[in-house]
């Protein structure tokens, strides 16, 4: 039997790789742009967490612990990194889309909020860790610098990253819920694309 977290993955994986085949995120991790590209991707994808944390409880189980925010490390990465206003930065087209449509979900009833949260924060503790080591090693940057990226308040990221998918499987949802997930899951990672394409777009960069 497929589990919730299955159907979650491999109903999303065309849209997951295009996500992660944009050029923008490609570039970045081969090293052929620059801290600063990474500071901008960084102020971007802070209003998205900021949307999403305003979300999640202050105490919650897993899939919804407390140990995932990264919305204090990303302010602290940006302040480290030159931004102290990083509220004041203009959104994207894509940011904003992202945000709109992460304000406009419930809270942790909401399946379609577990959607978004599944995408970033698991994403984060797998791929995220080689992303934080690559954009060190290419361009210079700090432990203080990416700090998103180090999970302070977990001690051993693989048995965490189990308990979350046991613990979404272990989720009751009617089959029309089930259907809503799937469908957020994969508009989380085309809201991702945009905002990498976006990201790229040198006439919105001089914009």
């Amino acid at each position: 039997m497929t589990t919730i977290s299955q159907l979650m993955r491999e109903s999303s994986m065309s849209d997951h790789k295009s996500a992660e085949n944009a050029s923008f995120i490609k570039d970045l991790m081969a090293g052929e742009l620059s801290a600063a590209d990474y500071t901008r991707y960084l102020n971007q994808m802070v209003f998205v967490y900021q949307a999403m944390e305003s979300k999640l409880p202050d105490a919650a189980p897993l899939p919804f612990a407390p140990e995932l925010k990264r919305l204090d490390s990303m302010i602290s990465d940006l302040a480290k990194l030159g931004v102290a206003n990083w509220s004041e930065t203009p959104l994207l087209p894509a940011t904003a889309e992202y945000v709109a449509r992460i304000e406009s979900l419930g809270g942790v009833e909401d399946v379609r909020l577990l959607a978004h949260h599944y995408t970033r924060y698991l994403g984060d503790l797998s791929g995220g860790q080689a992303i934080g080591a690559l954009v060190r090693r290419h361009y210079g940057l700090t432990e203080e610098q990416t700090s998103f990226y180090h999970f302070a308040k977990i001690e051993a990221v693989v048995p965490f990253k189990e308990g979350y998918r046991a613990a979404v499987d272990d989720l009751v949802m009617t089959d029309d819920e089930l259907l809503l997930l799937v469908a957020e899951v994969r508009t989380a990672f085309k809201l991702n694309q945009r905002l990498f394409v976006e990201l790229g777009d040198s006439e919105l960069i001089a914009a």
